[in-house]
Order: C-alpha cells, then sequence, then structure tokens
C-alpha cells in the first residue's frame, strides 16, 4: 500500500460524483458505452477531465476532508475495449495514463490527502446481473487492468457496480496479487439486493472472507439502499457510498432519454438518515445523475 486509507480509520473523505452523466449531459460529450477512458487519450478530452475532478478537489478543500478521486477506467477492461477497438496493450497504457493524470492534479492540488484509486467495472452490464462466472475466471480477466493500476503507483482499486459476489471475490484476489489495497462496491435494486437477487449483507458476508480492505455501495438511491441495509456487525464493513441521483429503478434508468437529476438537497437529507444505520461510513461522493452540486450538498458545503 502505498499511501494509507484515512477512510479505515473513521476519517472523513470525499469522493466524486457521476463521471460519465455529468460528461453526456452537461457537456455534451459522446460516450460509447459508457466509456470515458478514451478521453485520457485526447487533449480536450484531459482538460473536461480535469475540470471534472478539479470541482471535487474544491469541495474536499471546503469540507476539511481527504479527496479519493477514481480514474476514469470503468469500462477499460478487455471486452469493453473490444468493443471499442481498443487492443490490450492500449488499454494497458491509458490504465497507466489515468493513474498519471491524477497523480499530477493531485501534485498540483496541495491538499493534504488525496487518493488515486484505479476504478474498475464489471465485465457485464452494471444495470443488469451479469453470467454466471467464478472468482478465478473473474480474477484473470480482471488482472491486467489491476496490474496496470499497480504499474503506474495507483493507491488502491475500487471495483464499482458489481452485480453479483463470485465477480467481487476475483477482483479482491487479483488485486492482493498485485499488492493494492482494494474496495468492493455492489449496486442492489429497488429491494436493497443485488441485480443477481443476492441479499447485500449475504454478498458483503461471502466476499468478505476473501479480504477487501472494505464495502460500498453505488448506482442506487438511498431510499434502494435501505432495505438491504439489515442488522449485523456485516454493516460495520460498509465504508463508502456513491448514491444514484433519481429514485428510477435501473430499468427505469436504462430506458430515460434525459437526465433525472433529482434534488441535491433532498438527495443529502435523505442519505443522512440511511447514514444513521452506517457506522462506519466516511468516504461519501455520487454516482449516476450526481455531479458536485450534490457531493457538496452531501458534505454541507457551498
Amino acid at each position: 500500500m502505498t499511501t494509507p486509507l484515512p477512510q479505515m480509520h473513521g476519517r472523513p473523505v470525499v469522493t466524486d460524483g457521476g463521471l460519465e452523466t455529468d460528461l453526456i449531459y452537461h457537456h455534451g460529450v459522446d460516450l460509447p458505452d459508457f466509456a470515458a477512458f478514451p478521453l485520457v487519450d485526447d487533449d480536450r478530452g484531459r482538460e473536461l477531465l480535469l475540470r471534472y475532478y478539479g470541482d471535487y478537489v474544491d469541495i474536499a478543500r471546503r469540507a476539511g476532508a481527504a479527496l479519493q478521486l477514481e480514474t476514469p477506467t470503468w469500462r477499460a477492461s478487455a471486452d469493453w475495449g473490444d468493443r471499442l477497438g481498443w487492443s490490450a496493450a492500449d488499454l494497458r497504457r491509458v490504465n497507466r495514463d489515468s493513474v498519471t493524470l491524477l497523480q499530477r492534479l493531485r501534485d498540483r492540488a496541495a491538499l493534504e490527502t488525496l487518493l488515486v484509486s484505479g476504478c474498475i467495472g464489471p465485465r457485464g452490464d452494471g444495470y443488469v446481473a451479469g453470467e454466471e462466472t467464478d472468482p478465478d475466471e473473474a480474477a484473470a480477466y480482471h488482472a491486467p487492468q489491476i496490474t496496470a493500476f499497480a504499474e503506474a503507483g495507483a493507491d488502491l482499486v475500487t471495483a464499482l457496480t458489481l452485480t453479483g459476489a463470485a465477480e467481487a471475490a476475483g477482483i479482491v484476489r487479483a488485486a492482493r496479487a498485485a499488492g493494492l489495497p482494494v474496495a468492493v462496491s455492489f449496486t442492489v435494486e429497488t429491494d436493497g439486493r443485488l441485480p443477481d437477487g443476492t441479499p447485500l449483507h449475504e454478498a458483503v458476508t461471502t466476499v468478505d472472507a476473501e479480504g477487501p480492505d472494505y464495502f460500498m455501495v453505488n448506482c442506487a438511491h438511498p431510499t434502494h439502499i435501505a432495505p438491504g441495509v439489515t442488522e449485523g456487525d456485516w454493516v460495520a464493513r460498509i465504508v463508502g457510498l456513491r448514491a444514484n441521483a433519481s429514485a428510477r429503478s435501473h430499468a427505469e434508468l436504462d430506458a430515460a432519454t434525459e437526465l433525472d437529476e433529482g434534488d441535491p438537497a433532498g438527495l443529502a437529507q435523505v442519505q443522512e438518515t440511511l447514514r444513521e444505520s452506517l457506522p462506519a461510513l466516511s468516504l461519501i461522493g455520487g454516482c449516476c445523475g450526481t455531479d458536485a452540486r450534490h457531493v457538496a450538498a452531501m458534505w454541507g458545503v457551498r
């Protein structure tokens, strides 16, 4: 581990919002397959990314909190790369360059703590349960991306919007093999269960046996997460939360043609209610439909 993880010790940590939806709907950027990583290869794209991330540097500074930024690489794995015409060598390079981009931002930001997290997405669609897999197969699939992050000096790996425990377990194994800390973030449906029907507590307990550093929940509204937060010691393993702006279901969001931004103040309020059930929660940001306004509201800063 290159940098201690402050969120593991209860220190407040800001993280960013819904990168892809922000770029698509607020900046008119075309992101085929929801892939933001090609922007790293383009001068204008890098400028857009740095402006996006800069808003969260400002929020962390105003909140007096640490900051963790996710690389724009949620889709930068082999299957998605193939769809978009990127070779394995190109993916390795862009994953490394994504880490370097944020490291350079860190050098300029002058925050006490800014963690650079290598972001991994599911092999399949983050809104739909993926095909059945086993942990070893998942580890082999995700290892090249994780290795690239390690080579570039990322502080940790964060796997966002996972739909099943087996893939999560494999990602943890691959991260451990690469010597990186790893956070696992599941998404849930309106009933608080993973898209494959697994109860959240069961998924966390199962994957915890692999030894991830902590868990998160993302890409769901707080009112959808709440039914899954049942009593038990397992809830202390959930350290991070990245909520959607909209209270619509995944299916409804998938079919939507316009952005549902919700209400930043209302989202912050309902999330604060959920926070009462998550005693270890310290890392907070947003997911689909959110931007710097939502995250600022969550942190009570203007």
